[in-house]
Order: structure tokens, then C-alpha cells, then sequence
């Protein structure tokens, strides 16, 4: 019964933008096992490809895939403007991260994280949501990081992408619930990822599997605006956000960031 009303409610497929590997394919995979179809988006078409087929074989799902880079919004409008499926859920979870001191950052991976973080999930929220309001229902998921909350040394334009996120999804869900669309934001800790094991040679407290993640968040979505994963990150989320000074905080960022290249 509970699998049916997702499916009622978010259905009948889901967008899932970065959906090829690690967390946007352990989410495509949360989505499969409710019985949604699914548009999947990434760069890589290979990899896009491989975890089609296997969802497919396994949740038996309608699974289409376009490679795309968010990137370049333009195109990625082109893409959904030309869908001829209707979809009921989006899940932005692409995100591009330059990491190292902030002085060292190239010009082109700042343009880069502004436009995969913030440009393309605010303009595709937007593109989407038209749809589900017409429909009054539907669901957008947009993921953030507790690296968001506060000032986070070697990460810091990634960092302030991540708070936008959140915001914007705070914002959204109450404009969007009476209209019967469920926004949520996730504030994810550090994430067992291949992307996350190549940049940090030690695991962080409070780390869980893309799978924790992408369950968590969407038996939260509906329920609240902003969804922190894992017990250890919500009280640290507490303890960064609401007990430390923002001095303190960004110290606390500063040691658990200082090992990442």
C-alpha cells in the first residue's frame, strides 16, 4: 500500500539528474523498488547505460537515459522539454565540487560548480514544477551537505552551493505545499561514493552508504523541508548550526576538511 501511494503521489517516472553511479544510482534504485519508471541523466552514457539495464532486469521499471552535462542548462532544458513521458518526481543530485584552497581554484571549475549547483537545479526546478502544480502533485528532491551550513575551508565554493540548495528548497516548500508539491532538501554528511573514497584518504564520523542516503531522504520527503541523514549528522548539524559560535564551526569544517585533495 505505502509502495502504491509513492507511486500515486510521485509517479508514474522520476527525474534523476547525476543518476548513473554512486548516489543519484542508489536513489535511481530507492525509486526502482517503489515502482517508479525513471529518466536517468549523467555524462557518462556508459555508466548511464549499465544501471539502466541492471534496474530494469531486476525492478522490472521503465528506465530511459540521456547523457547529458547540467552544466549546460540550455540543453539540459531541450532534454526535458522533449520528454514524452510524464514525471512526478526530481531528483537533483549532480553536483561538481572543486576542492583545495580557494586561491588555487581555476576561474572555469568555479563557473562550473555555479552552474552545475546552483544555475541548472534552480532553472530545472523551475522547468518542472510547472507540471506538477498543474497536476497538484509531485515531488523534488534537491541535495545539499552539511558542509552547507557553515564556512567549509577547501570546500568553500562548494560549500556555499550547498546552502543556496538548502534555502531554495526551505523556500519552496511552503509555496509549493498547499499546491500539493513536496519539496525537500537533503543535508547529507560524507557519503561512501567513488568520488568521495578517491578525495578522502579517511572516512569521516558520521559516514553512511549512498543507499542510507537516498532511503532516508525520501521517507522524509513529504514530511519536512529539510532532511539530515544519519543520527551523528543531525547532532552534528545541531551542534555546528545551534550550540558552537560560527567561529567555532568553521574551525570544527576547517579539521575535518584539511585532509581532503
Amino acid at each position: 500500500m505505502k509502495k502504491l501511494h509513492f507511486r500515486e503521489k510521485y509517479g508514474p517516472y522520476a527525474f534523476v539528474a547525476g543518476g548513473s553511479n554512486g548516489l543519484g544510482a542508489a536513489f535511481a534504485e530507492a525509486l526502482a523498488k517503489r515502482g517508479l519508471n525513471l529518466v536517468l541523466t549523467a555524462r557518462e552514457k556508459e555508466r548511464l547505460e549499465t544501471t539502466a539495464v541492471r534496474l530494469k532486469e531486476q525492478y522490472c521499471v521503465d528506465v530511459l537515459t540521456f547523457p547529458a552535462d547540467m552544466a549546460d542548462y540550455e540543453k539540459v532544458k531541450e532534454l526535458v522539454a522533449g520528454l514524452k513521458v510524464p514525471v512526478g518526481l526530481l531528483v537533483y543530485n549532480a553536483a561538481f565540487a572543486p576542492i583545495g584552497l580557494f586561491e588555487n581554484t581555476s576561474e572555469e571549475h568555479l563557473s562550473q560548480a555555479v552552474n552545475v549547483n546552483v544555475k541548472t537545479p534552480l532553472l530545472l526546478v523551475r522547468q518542472m514544477s510547472e507540471s506538477m502544480i498543474q497536476n497538484k502533485r509531485g515531488g523534488i528532491v534537491l541535495m545539499s551537505s552539511l558542509a552547507g551550513g557553515q564556512g567549509s575551508p577547501k570546500l568553500s565554493a562548494y560549500a556555499a552551493t550547498k546552502a543556496f540548495n538548502a534555502i531554495l528548497a526551505e523556500g519552496l516548500w511552503k509555496e509549493l505545499k498547499p499546491r500539493g508539491v513536496d519539496v525537500i532538501g537533503s543535508c547529507a554528511g560524507a557519503i561512501l561514493t567513488p568520488g568521495y573514497q578517491k578525495a578522502k584518504s579517511k572516512q569521516a564520523p558520521g559516514t553512511l552508504t549512498a543507499c542510507e542516503v537516498a532511503e532516508q531522504t525520501l521517507e522524509a520527503l513529504g514530511k519536512s523541508p529539510i532532511v539530515i541523514p544519519g543520527g551523528v549528522n543531525k547532532f552534528a548539524r545541531f551542534l555546528l548550526t545551534r550550540l558552537l559560535t560560527r567561529k567555532a564551526a568553521i574551525g570544527i569544517m576547517s579539521k575535518n576538511t584539511g585532509g581532503l585533495s
